[in-house]
């Protein structure tokens, strides 16, 4: 079905929320791009080599998560000066990588997806990637006209920067920046969107870790659905089909 053919969201439809990441992607996209911009520069992989012992824990550890990203961030796009040519970067390696990106769209999870837009929900993805990643990538399934709320970007000391992650309750915050407040359904991965999950009337696990299935089950409503939509290294409860 193309992006026309999907019926206008109604005024008073469910709002239904999807992460990204092993949501709808099998893999980490942001990650993958970076890992891409710095390959281009053999410079850039020895800075990215040198600044992974102070940049690796900082990606770890959530206080201080931003920074690391931005870090790497930076690394791979030194030399572009503009949010706007960042994003004619990001569309140019989306375009270059179309079958292997294409190859990590989960099939489940665009069938949910599809499902809820056909039947006039109001569908948004919220992404710790850029926003015009995701984007893209949704693009290659006529979804390309779902709102996207992700990572914002902007210019410092001659590359880019993430100046504002969306993630963990940052995430929530944009959302309801957004006008996005009032959440029915919720699909993600990750510990990191618990608030996300708690605002949803309906929270839905989707592909965790195989480590955090345990701790979904003990701090979300009993009988939270926690599903496999085609992750192989992941937990949850397989989808037939």
């Amino acid at each position: 079905m193309s992006a026309a053919a999907y019926p206008p969201p109604r005024a008073d439809a469910p709002l239904v929320v999807f992460d990204f990441d092993h949501t709808l992607y099998d893999g980490d996209s942001g990650s993958h791009l970076f890992a891409w911009l710095i390959r281009r520069n053999p410079l850039r992989v020895l800075v990215a080599l040198l600044a992974t012992p102070l940049l690796g824990p900082m990606v770890a550890f959530l206080p201080t998560r931003r920074r690391g990203i931005s870090g790497y961030v930076w690394i791979g796009s030194f030399g572009v000066h503009r949010v706007r040519e960042f994003d004619r970067v990001i569309d140019r390696y989306v375009a270059a990588h179309r079958q292997e990106i294409g190859r990590r769209l989960l099939p489940a999870a665009l069938e949910v997806l599809a499902g809820h837009r056909a039947a006039g929900d109001r569908v948004v993805v919220a992404t710790g990637a850029p926003p015009e990643l995701a984007r893209a990538i949704l693009g290659f399934v006529a979804h390309e006209d779902v709102p996207v709320i992700g990572t914002a970007v902007g210019p410092r000391w001659g590359a880019v920067v993430a100046t504002r992650h969306c993630h963990n309750e940052e995430k929530m915050r944009m959302l309801r920046e957004r006008g996005y407040g009032d959440i029915d359904i919720a699909y993600s991965d990750s510990t990191a969107d618990l608030p996300l999950l708690h605002a949803a009337r309906r929270p839905v696990v989707v592909n965790p870790k195989h480590a955090r299935v345990a701790l979904f089950r003990r701090v979300l409503p009993a009988g939270t659905p926690i599903l496999n939509w085609g992750c192989r290294d992941r937990g949850g409860d397989a989808v037939a089909g």
